[in-house]
Parts: structure tokens; sequence; C-alpha cells
């Protein structure tokens, strides 16, 4: 059976495997739902950027908000790469993994003063700034403890990313970045403000891109602005680039890192800018096919609509529910029988509690399944949502097995409530 994704998680000898380790291993040991990552797909994501950029100044910056554990940011932090950060606790989670402050961007369109005031004084590289009334509070933050803020404008280009409409940040109907025709007045404002340094430009356009070409039409975009603002006597030192690069969830077929940014580099080159340090914001490309969600087949409701309902939830993975998105599932151990088609559906008490409609399985109750593609926006996502505690996650590497979150307990979910006393 062919899997999309990495190669590192596949079959052998009749049983699906994380690296060298089986699932079936790892659920009988740590319970389901379960989330399992494979530490070197994450590696060679990240290699595959890094290679691509070899010779030019850069940084990958991964964006956290696919998948935050401290181990995985550890991962990336050993590798090189910095962080795009979107809150002031996904700050205190790259400090935790051991991450360098010095190499994290902060995006977001509500950063809080506090937010502000913790990544100042933690030295952040940059901050993505998003309006024109951002650039205002954050000076006055900035002068208030005698800094100067490094900034980067994110400009929206109005660019279709041609994916989700939800996942699309680049239109002008999205609520992300400064208008582009209102960009260089922007970048004029931050030039004269006390408590600004202006430092780059960023431009992001949404995520689960299949394409170079809204890349590309970004991009040009970007540089007319890059020229259009040195000219203002405003110097510009980085481009970021954003992420949004997708990934195989079954028939897609997105361009590699390193051919979308040959691509981006050869555009650079053909209009002068080839000297200019580049940064990138991947995030669902460097995790989402290095995890699977482990779950296990409670009861078959077979019918004129047949149900294989199963322990994990909306609450555990709610792609599919906010998305309609399609993951892959598959058996854990494949049943040599007749297929059948199956609505695979959790516990929650919602009709839109699903994972995979109308999948072709052969499986019974006590079977496991895996659900591919599950690196990326699944934990982040998850919620206690009818007081179900959230799974275990684990991290293989090589035959190495690593417990990096622990399953959560029932008396954990109201730990910080308070009966009334009377």
């Amino acid at each position: 059976m062919n899997l999309p994704g990495s190669p590192w998680i596949a079959y052998t000898d009749g049983e699906l495997v994380v690296e060298d380790v089986p699932v079936n291993r790892l659920a009988d040991e740590y319970g389901t739902p379960l989330y399992v990552y494979s530490r070197n797909a994450m590696r060679t994501a990240a290699a595959s950027y890094q290679d691509a950029l070899a010779g030019r100044p850069h940084l990958v910056c991964y964006a956290m908000k696919a998948n935050s554990n401290l181990a995985v940011l550890q991962t990336f932090a050993e590798a090189g790469c910095g962080f795009d950060i979107v809150s002031g606790g996904e700050l205190a989670r790259v400090i935790a993994a051991g991450g360098d402050p010095g190499k994290v961007v902060f995006s977001g369109v509500g950063k809080t003063r506090a937010e502000m005031r913790q990544a100042l004084q933690a030295g952040v590289r940059c901050f993505n700034v998003e309006s024109e009334a951002e650039l205002d509070v954050l000076s006055s933050v900035a002068v208030a403890l005698g800094v100067r803020a490094p900034v980067s404008l994110r400009v929206n280009p109005d660019v279709d990313a041609k994916t989700h409409p939800y996942i699309s940040t680049g239109l002008k109907g999205n609520k992300f970045g400064i208008a582009h025709q209102q960009a260089l007045s922007a970048y004029r404002h931050a030039a004269a403000l006390p408590g600004l340094r202006v430092v780059g430009i960023d431009c992001h356009i949404g995520s689960q891109i299949t394409e170079l070409s809204p890349y590309l039409d970004a991009l040009d975009r970007v540089l007319d602005l890059v020229e259009a603002v040195e000219l203002a006597g405003i110097p510009i030192r980085h481009i970021d680039l954003g992420g949004g690069l997708g990934i195989t969830y079954t028939d897609e077929e997105p361009p590699e890192a390193g051919v979308l940014i040959g691509q981006l580099l050869k555009r650079l080159d053909e209009r002068g800018h080839g000297h200019r340090e580049l940064l990138f914001e991947p995030g669902r490309s460097l995790v989402g096919n290095a995890g699977v969600l482990v779950t296990e087949v409670l009861v078959l409701k077979p019918g004129a609509k047949s149900f294989c309902i199963v322990d994990a939830a909306m609450n555990d993975l709610v792609r599919p529910a906010m998305y309609e998105a399609y993951m892959g599932i598959v058996p854990c151990k494949p049943r040599h029988e007749p297929t059948r088609p199956w609505d695979v559906v959790g516990p929650v008490c919602e009709s839109g509690d699903w994972l995979g409609r109308e999948r072709e399985l052969a499986v019974k109750a006590g079977d496991r399944l895996a659900v591919l593609s599950s690196g990326a926006y699944a934990m982040t996502m998850a919620s206690n949502y009818n007081t179900r505690p959230r799974g275990a996650e684990v991290m293989v590497d090589g035959s190495s097995v690593h417990l990096i979150r622990e399953r959560e307990q029932v008396p954990q979910l109201f730990a910080g409530e308070k009966l009334i006393r009377r």
C-alpha cells in the first residue's frame, strides 16, 4: 500500500511503522488516541529548505502554530532554524525549548502591549507589523522601555493563493497585512516613529499552496515595493516570503521546497535583488507528513450509512470538521479481507464529528487506524470538548521512542475551576 507523504512512515512486514517502530506497539504502550511523530522526517524537511538556500544569507523560521510541542521546537532549534510566532505564549515555548529569541519573528494581527514588552525584553529578531495602528502602539511600548523595535511590514499583495478560503491570507478581503497600495505610506510612517527601526518587508499569502505561480506573483509585487521604499530613503535589509507550501494529503502535487526556492531565487536575481537576506516561515511542510494520529475502533455500526466509531474525535483533530479536509486513514495492521465504505467518526456529541467519509476499510472492533498527515494542526488545535483529555505525544527517532507529552487526566481538566462557596 502506497502512503502519501513522508517515507519515514510506511508499511514493513505487514505493519505500519514510524521510522523503525511499529505503530501498534506504541499504541499498546501509550494508549489511544495517540500522536506519533518522526523526528527524521522533520529534520529532512527542514534540510530541504536550508540546502536550497545554501550560499545565500537566509533564516528558516519554523511557523510553530503548526505544532508547538517543546520537543518539536527543540528539533528545529538544533537544526539551526528560527521561529515564526504569533503570541507571547509561543515565545515562552521557544525559550523553554532552547530556541534563540534572536531568531524569532513575531507575526499576528493582534499583539497586546504585554506581548510586545515581553518580545522586546527577550530580544526578538523582528516584529512583522500588520497595521499602521500597530506601528504606533509598538513604538510607544518600545520608547517606554528605552529601545527601538525592529520591524518588518507585512504587506497584503492581493494575490490569490488558490487554497481554502479559511487559510487564504493574501487577498484584500483578508484581515492580514497592510494593503499593497498603502504600504509605502506605512513605511514612511514607521521610519518617522521614534521607537521603531525598519529592517525588512514580509508577505504571507496563505497555507496549503500547491502551485508556484502565486508565490512568484507575490514576490514581484513585494519587489516593486522594496524598490519604491528604498527610493524613498528607507533601506530594506531582508525580505520575508512567508510559508504556506502545501503537502500531499491525497493526490496533491505541491512543488518540492527546493524547486519553489529555486524559482524564487531566480526571480530575485533577474530583478537585481539576489544580495538580500531571505526569510521563510514554513510550518505545515515541515511537520504535516511527519505525524500520524492513532485511534482504536470502538464499535462498528453498519447500515444504509455505515459508521466506524473510533476513540479519536474532532477535539483531537478538527481539520475535517473545520475545513472539510481530507486526511488519509489506514489500518495499522491491514486485514486481508474485502473492504467496504465506512464513515470514520468519533464519540463527540456533534454531527460534525468525523475524521473521514466513505473510506474503504476492512476493519473490526479493537483494530487500530492511523490518520495520516497529522503532524500539523492536530494537537495544536485540539481541545477538551466533552471533557475529553487530550492524547499523549511521542517522538520516534530511528528505533528510539520518546514520550514528549503525557496523556491528560480528567482531574487536570477542571483543576483550575472553583465551586461557589455557600
